[in-house]
């Protein structure tokens, strides 16, 4: 089960994530996504556990759970859509 977990405190590390969540259950995958430019957390991240009932009694217990100050939000992951490929801007072309 794929959870997405948002409203982190921008100090929450993926071991932070892995140790919360492994009080229910075997995580399989703990990630706090960070800025590609800056290296800071984006204040949410991933969660995967491989045991539904347990990724769903997490997700009950720890939705809305205050954290570091921050009540943290988790549902499940919806599926990444999918993204043309990014081109290069021109300044020099005129819509």
């Amino acid at each position: 089960m794929n959870m997405y977990v948002s409203n982190l405190n921008f100090q929450t590390t993926d071991d932070d994530l892995r140790n919360l969540f492994s009080q229910y259950g075997n995580v399989t995958s703990a990630k706090v996504i960070n800025d590609r430019d800056t290296g800071r957390s984006r204040g949410f991240g991933f969660v995967e556990m491989d045991v539904v009932t347990e990724g769903r009694e997490a997700m009950e217990k720890l939705n809305g759970k205050q954290i570091e100050g921050r009540a943290m939000n988790v549902s499940i992951a919806k599926e990444r859509e999918e993204r043309g490929k990014r081109t290069e801007f021109s300044g020099n072309k005129r819509w």
